[in-house]
C-alpha cells in the first residue's frame, strides 16, 4: 500500500501545511501551533524534498492483466518474479534506476548513461504457465549482447524460472519469466 503513495509528495504536502500553520500562527501570535508548524513542518517539508529528489516512480503495466493470468500468478508465480513486479510497480528512493543492481550483476549496464531502462511490464499465460515480461528501452545494448547473458540471466533468476529475450523493435528487448514447475 505504501508503495503505491509517494512519500516524497506527502512528506511536501503535510510538510507545507504545517510551516504554513506555523507561519499563520506565529503573525497570529498562538506559540503551540506557532512551534508544531516550525518543528514538524519545516523538517517534513525538507525531507519531502529530499525524497521527491531521489523518487523512482513505478513502471507502468503495457497491458492489464486479465483474471486468469492473475489467478495463474497466485498458483504458479516465483518468489523471484513476485518480488520483481511489486519492487517495480512501486515507488522506490536511492536507487538510479529500476532493476540497476540486477543488470550491473548481468553485465548489461557499462554505465549509467548505456543501461537499459525499463519502461514498462505485462503478465500473460505461455503454454499454462504464468509468464512476467518486462519491457526494456535498449539503445546502447543490442540484441546479441542480451543473448550472450542468457545462461546468467537463467542462473539469476532461477529457481523454476525459464528466461526468453526477444527484440520486438529496434532498441527495445523484451525479458521474459516464466514459471517452469511448481
Amino acid at each position: 500500500m505504501l508503495g503505491k503513495i509517494s512519500l516524497g509528495t506527502l512528506g511536501l504536502t503535510l510538510g507545507s501545511i504545517l510551516t504554513i500553520v506555523g507561519f499563520v500562527a506565529y503573525a497570529a501570535d498562538n506559540a503551540t501551533l506557532n512551534l508544531v508548524g516550525f518543528f514538524y513542518g519545516f523538517p517534513l517539508l525538507l525531507g519531502g524534498l529530499a525524497l521527491k529528489a531521489n523518487e523512482l516512480k513505478p513502471i507502468p503495466f503495457s497491458q492489464p492483466t486479465t483474471e486468469s493470468v492473475l489467478a495463474l500468478r497466485k498458483q504458479q508465480a516465483t518468489v523471484t518474479q513476485n518480488k520483481i513486479r511489486t519492487d517495480i510497480t512501486r515507488f522506490c528512493y536511492g536507487q538510479e534506476a529500476h532493476l540497476d543492481r540486477a543488470l550491473i550483476y548481468l553485465g548489461l549496464s557499462p554505465n549509467d548513461e548505456e543501461r537499459p531502462v525499463v519502461i514498462g511490464l505485462r503478465e500473460i499465460e505461455v503454454n499454462g504457465a504464468y509468464s512476467l515480461i518486462l519491457e526494456f528501452d535498449s539503445p546502447f545494448i543490442p540484441l546479441d549482447i542480451w543473448l550472450q547473458k542468457h545462461e546468467k540471466m537463467t542462473k539469476y533468476f532461477a529457481p523454476n524460472v525459464d528466461v526468453k529475450i526477444t527484440q520486438p523493435d529496434e532498441d527495445r528487448i523484451e525479458l521474459e519469466l516464466i514459471t517452469t514447475q511448481n
